[in-house]
């Protein structure tokens, strides 16, 4: 069986994390890629040996020289998914795409519209679907180890540290250029649990602000950049202590550094943080999206769920409780505790998930299930090798969109069926 061809739109963090997991496979191979950023374009097509007159700086050129591979990687900004996607399935591109599927609910119908079309395979990257940790507890579930699931709580411990740096520094921090971070952060979380509930929720409420990272929470004394700052060796989201201590770290020097500056010496993370985003004081950004949120669903079968997404904590593998009418289950991302009311007899599972929570890590192991997965559907012909499709994805997408509204009003939200 023959590699899968893939081009790479929009060389990130995040493509080229599933660039180089398909390619450490040896089921994948890039040949081609779009990419604005002259120095990071030519450092990736460097890495992945792609012909020059298959280096684009735009994704339009690349849709323009027609279908070049038998799929794409489309990992561009979130507002800017829907124009690639449709454009590339309708040239016959199978597509692998970053989270969320767009910023808003008709672009995300437009792109599943075109997939349906084209009949072409699209894997949305929720990858909390594919890691090892999530297929036990599919299993237990399904082997009904609890009875019959009743109730779901769950936690993403966003972790302090990144929340300062994505989501108050970074490119998710604001509504209007990219989009609210239950979307941005949490979309697959809500994908998961609707996942192991096997079912849409009936109806979503939601609370949550934007509560600590605002002008009124900053200390006195505090200046607008953590270089210049009195205050910064005592400041929980000192950016010289994050992005300086990721130097000799391989991991961290890729992610969250690789954000900031491609240097990776003491002299070029300063110079990065004096005029840079990444520098900035957290209290003196421009961030508008919330910091802590909590979500409760109901189920059709009066199965609830509450969730709570939350800048402050340590960043950690997400936290899960299954209360089933036989049994209990406490997971934290790695192991599985079991309690069987029949005997009373408490169980430890070891999911043997080896790797951390965060983008640098792999998600889990999740980023190369999912892109493993993918691979082997594209190449086999097999669509059911992907754990979503189109139309699921954009269903647990409208969920998010739905608690969304329910935040903003105030208002408990009843989802009824999709629009045909």
């Amino acid at each position: 069986m023959s590699d899968v061809t893939l081009a790479l739109v929009g060389a990130g963090l995040r493509g080229q994390s599933y660039a180089r997991h398909a390619v450490s496979t040896g089921k994948g191979r890039v040949i081609a890629i779009a990419e604005p950023d002259p120095e990071r374009r030519r450092a990736v097509a460097a890495e992945f040996d792609v012909a020059p007159e298959r280096v684009y700086t735009d994704w339009a050129d690349l849709a323009a020289a027609g279908r070049l591979a038998d799929a794409a990687i489309v990992a561009t900004q979130d507002r800017m998914h829907t124009a690639p996607a449709v454009r590339l399935a309708d040239l016959g591109y199978h597509l692998l795409l970053e989270k969320p599927m767009a910023t808003s609910a008709d672009e995300a119908a437009r792109i599943a519209e075109a997939a349906e079309r084209n009949d072409i395979m699209l894997a949305v990257c929720h990858v909390l679907r594919y890691t090892p940790y999530t297929r036990v507890l599919k299993r237990l579930l399904g082997e009904g180890r609890i009875g019959r699931l009743v109730n779901l709580q769950h936690l993403e411990p966003v972790g302090w540290w990144h929340h300062a740096h994505s989501f108050v520094r970074g490119h998710w921090r604001r509504q209007d250029t990219s989009a609210p971070m239950l979307l941005t952060k949490a979309c697959h979380d809500i994908d998961w649990l609707i996942h192991l509930a096997g079912q849409a929720p009936a109806r979503v409420s939601s609370f949550g602000t934007l509560t600590h990272f605002r002008p009124e929470e900053r200390p006195p004394g505090a200046a607008d950049r953590c270089v210049d700052c009195p205050l910064e060796p005592s400041c929980p989201y000192s950016a010289k202590r994050l992005y300086l201590g990721c130097l000799g770290d391989p991991q961290r020097e890729f992610w969250p550094l690789g954000a900031v500056t491609e240097r990776r010496d003491t002299e070029g993370v300063l110079a990065a943080l004096r005029t840079g985003p990444y520098g900035r004081c957290v209290y003196a950004c421009d961030n508008d999206v919330v910091d802590h949120q909590v979500v409760a669903m109901e189920f059709p079968d009066g199965t609830t769920c509450s969730f709570t997404m939350s800048a402050f904590t340590p960043m950690e593998h997400r936290r899960t409780r299954l209360l089933g009418t036989h049994g209990y289950l406490d997971g934290d991302g790695r192991t599985l505790r079991l309690v069987d009311f029949r005997t009373g007899r408490e169980e430890i599972i070891d999911s043997h998930a080896g790797h951390g929570p965060s983008a640098a890590d792999g998600h889990g192991g999740g980023d190369e299930a999912l892109t493993e997965a993918f691979l082997a559907a594209v190449a086999g012909g097999d669509p059911t090798l992907i754990s979503s499709d189109a139309l699921t994805s954009l269903a647990s997408h409208r969920v998010v969109w739905a608690v969304e509204r329910a935040r903003t009003t105030g208002s408990v939200v009843e989802l009824g069926a999709p629009p045909a």
